[in-house]
């Protein structure tokens, strides 16, 4: 990669410390099985099975639990919804309870009062307990905890939970009572039929969202639900929206950091950035001349008329090669915890900016490689609209590009799972990996980008790449891609 000399400091300011999810979703998916069929070890540690249903399928398939549960429980479709929730629909374990102690099971889902509770007998007072007015006797109402409130007060009651977004959770009035009110006892006490839409709306998202195997897709407006067998934190994609998250968590995917951990490390970045925000500028002094300059394409290795260079650490290249391992790792000052507090602090900051720099680094490589790739589509267009070749000539330059950016995507995510994991043999062998992988992206990197630049004319003139580079460029994908998998075969276990 070259660079610019007379560059100046980016707006780092209107960053975001993530990525743009438009862009991962379009080039994460389709090179997995063109770099399987250059390996017999085909095995992904990614993969997972998952469906993606409409509303009206994942209706159908809540109705068929509840129905199983009303049945065996002997209990009203409204009041086994609640249950079911309760239990994030594990239907198996509902029953299983139900038989060894029906009234506890009833008791802990917040349907029925406990045995434990003060007892509450039929209120032979015509007096409302919340606006204390006398009513008539048709008039008061009560769930089977016997608290008896007036209509309209329960009517009060349940708008404005509605209204504030709130679907199952709706309990009785009385001081001290949790019990749960059914759909079937509040529906008919919610004024129009636009609020009881928007509460059968916010029933069945309460729904989805407490079902152990279902999430819905957090695309803008996407009513598709996601159906896994097992739960676990991996890779989904909407088949509407092509929206791609974590299922666990709901977020950007992020293997192989665990859910809670990404959780802690964006918090992090948002309560320092205004040091984020210095570090984001993404520029830096040439070491051999001094001038400010700065990336303009994914790759870490830098090149002027003077000197080759690391971006990360701005050591010579020609020895880099062998000290990629030295240029990821963090080296922990083993003396610290007998130093003050001001050096436990500086230190303590030492550590966060080194992970945080390189997290962003490749964070905006990915979006110089995303431009990269974007070239390369256009220009394959215009090859085979000028019947110089078809897609399937060129197509190795749009895999290549994409596998880059899956790889770098899993490496980026690689630093918030080493900046909080322990010192110790397996942090070592962690780092070895992602050394091992960063060195292999960077080569896949290096090839991309010269390929672009041949295809551009850039390079030697217009033309495509010789046979042997072609096939130099199809070896490195799979090295990097077998980099990848080896480390998330090993680390990645949430």
């Amino acid at each position: 990669m070259s660079v610019d000399m007379n560059s100046q400091a980016s707006d780092s300011n209107e960053e975001d410390f993530g990525e743009d999810p438009g862009d991962i979703a379009a080039y994460y998916e389709g090179v997995a099985s063109d770099v399987e069929q250059q390996s017999a070890d085909s095995f992904d540690p990614e993969e997972y099975q998952f469906t993606c249903m409409t509303y009206k399928e994942s209706q159908i398939m809540l109705t068929e639990e509840v129905n199983t549960v009303a049945a065996a429980l002997k209990v009203l479709p409204a009041v086994a919804k609640l249950i079911l929730v309760h239990f994030h629909w594990q239907v198996s374990q509902i029953l299983d309870r139900y038989k060894s102690n029906s009234s506890l099971l009833l008791s802990d889902a917040l349907v029925q009062p406990s045995s434990t509770c003060r007892s509450v007998t039929a209120s032979q007072s015509l007096q409302c307990g919340v606006c204390l007015q006398v009513v008539r006797r048709d008039s008061l109402l009560a769930l089977p905890c016997q608290h008896s409130f007036c209509k309209a007060c329960w009517e009060q009651h349940c708008t404005v939970l509605v209204k504030d977004g709130m679907g199952v959770g709706i309990s009785c009035m009385a001081q001290d009572c949790s019990l749960q009110m059914p759909e079937d006892f509040v529906l008919p006490l919610l004024p129009g039929e636009e609020l009881k839409d928007k509460y059968r709306r916010y029933l069945f998202r309460d729904y989805v969202e407490s079902h152990f195997q279902l999430q819905l897709c957090p695309g803008a407006d996407c009513p598709i639900v996601i159906k896994v067998q097992e739960p676990r934190a991996r890779r989904v994609q909407c088949s509407r929206c092509s929206e791609v998250f974590c299922f666990k968590c709901r977020q950007m995917y992020h293997a192989p950091t665990d859910c809670a951990t990404i959780r802690k490390w964006l918090t992090k970045c948002a309560d320092d950035s205004e040091t984020a925000n210095y570090i984001s500028a993404h520029t830096k002094d040439c070491p051999k001349c001094n001038i400010c300059i700065e990336k303009n394409g994914g790759c870490n290795h830098m090149f002027n008329l003077l000197t080759d260079f690391c971006w990360m650490c701005l050591g010579d290249w020609k020895t880099h090669g062998s000290e990629y391992y030295e240029c990821s790792r963090y080296k922990e000052n083993p003396d610290i915890v007998n130093q003050s507090q001001q050096a436990q602090a500086r230190e303590a900051l030492k550590k966060y900016l080194f992970y945080f720099e390189r997290w962003e680094n490749h964070n905006k490589s990915l979006q110089l490689e995303a431009q990269t790739y974007q070239r390369i589509q256009e220009k394959i267009q215009e090859r085979v609209m000028n019947n110089l070749g078809t897609w399937i000539d060129w197509q190795y330059l749009h895999n290549a590009a994409k596998l880059l950016a899956k790889c770098r995507y899993t490496l980026q995510y690689t630093y918030p799972y080493a900046y909080y994991m322990e010192s110790g043999p397996r942090k070592k062998l962690f780092e070895y990996q992602q050394a091992q992988l960063e060195a292999e992206i960077e080569n896949l990197s290096w090839k991309v980008e010269r390929a672009d630049s041949y295809e551009r004319g850039v390079v030697g003139g217009e033309g495509e790449l010789s046979a042997s580079d072609r096939g130099d460029l199809e070896n490195q994908m799979h090295i990097a891609e077998q980099r990848r998998r080896t480390l998330l075969k090993d680390f990645h276990d949430t």
